[in-house]
């Protein structure tokens, strides 16, 4: 499972990448609004193995905590988690403005990727995912109660919280009344991480 996620988002990177070569970005925003559709059945499957953004995060995040430089505590601005929001809204009509006003094409897909590599270098990936970013906020919405997701088996899990260490954003949590995992879907970017690291084969993809 690790390697074929790996696969599929050094692809759609690639795919990414050609797309802003041939100055076509309205057709990688094509692809994100097909996810949305796609969150209603198969949960945020686009966040977790197509975004350019969180393809290039993982390395970033790696590194970061190599070198000891994440910083933990949450920035106040941003705890109420209404910054997404804002810059959804500040995306789209930047974007607007930009076409019909300027006559331009804004590079607000590569301004965003950087920003995100800038903050992951000093915040957990979750800052990003959760707070920040504004793709995620429609695909919380879309992803909320989906056919197919990530979930937990309850009478395999141990508790152990391993799941909770890998998660990038906080979807999984483990009940201290029961010592049982639980998954917020709409958080859930269906990345497989917590798949890999449970050792009791607790966590599936499925209905």
């Amino acid at each position: 499972m690790k390697h074929l996620m790996t696969v599929l988002r050094l692809l759609f990177l690639s795919l990414f990448i050609f797309l802003m070569i041939k100055g076509k970005p309205m057709l990688w925003f094509g692809v994100y609004a097909f996810s949305l559709l796609m969150a209603l059945v198969f949960g945020r499957v686009y966040c977790g193995a197509i975004c350019p953004m969180n393809t290039l995060m993982i390395p970033i995040d790696w590194f970061s905590k190599k070198l000891n430089i994440q910083k933990r505590k949450i920035p106040s601005w941003l705890q109420s988690g209404k910054f997404a929001i804002f810059a959804l809204f500040g995306s789209i009509i930047t974007l607007f403005l930009a076409q019909r006003v300027l006559q331009q094409r804004l590079p607000l897909l590569p301004a965003w990727i950087a920003l995100a590599v800038i903050i992951t270098l000093f915040f957990p990936p979750v800052v990003f995912h959760n707070l920040i970013c504004p793709f995620g906020v429609l695909q919380k919405q879309f992803g909320k109660r989906p056919r197919y997701s990530t979930r937990i088996i309850k009478e395999k899990c141990i508790g152990c919280k391993l799941c909770e260490e890998v998660c990038p954003s906080n979807a999984i949590v483990v009940q201290e009344e029961n010592k049982k995992a639980i998954v917020d879907t709409a958080l859930c970017l269906q990345c497989a991480n917590c798949q890999q690291v449970c050792p009791k084969d607790a966590i599936h993809y499925m209905k």
